[in-house]
């Protein structure tokens, strides 16, 4: 597995893991990232990821929610939204291109998700993709 993939996978967990036992623990999403992933360079990758989230997740929520027609959070699958969560941030708000973020995100959907979690995050995030420009000079 790819070094930044595997810290897409870390910064998951702890997005997961949060969503599920609300509210997270900092310094325990901290400790497992240095833990899980060692080089400092990957657990400041997956750190921004996990931060970008929890900054902009009620836009993203809102977004994620217009853009999946007749689905709201609640219905989803706690790894989809996860999953979603991340992927629409790399895609609005970081330097990942798309269509990288787009494909990461449907690797962690087929390894976390059900059997038709892949098709259902790649057809989410394609549209979102579709109709968003990143946001301008980065964070906003």
């Amino acid at each position: 597995m790819a070094r930044r993939s595997r810290a897409r996978q870390v910064a998951f967990q702890v997005l997961y893991q949060d969503d599920l036992n609300p509210p997270g623990d900092p310094a325990f999403d901290e400790a497992l990232l240095k833990r899980r992933l060692g080089s400092a360079s990957l657990v400041e990758f997956a750190r921004e990821l996990v931060g970008g989230v929890h900054r902009h997740r009620e836009q993203l929520d809102r977004l994620i929610e217009q853009t999946a027609a007749n689905w709201s959070l609640e219905r989803m699958a706690g790894t989809e939204r996860n999953i979603l969560r991340l992927g629409a941030y790399e895609i609005l708000y970081s330097d990942t291109p798309d269509r990288v973020a787009i494909n990461e995100a449907i690797e962690l959907a087929k390894r976390f998700g059900s059997a038709q979690s892949a098709q259902f995050v790649n057809g989410i995030l394609d549209r979102l993709m579709h109709g968003q420009q990143k946001a301008v000079g980065g964070e906003q």
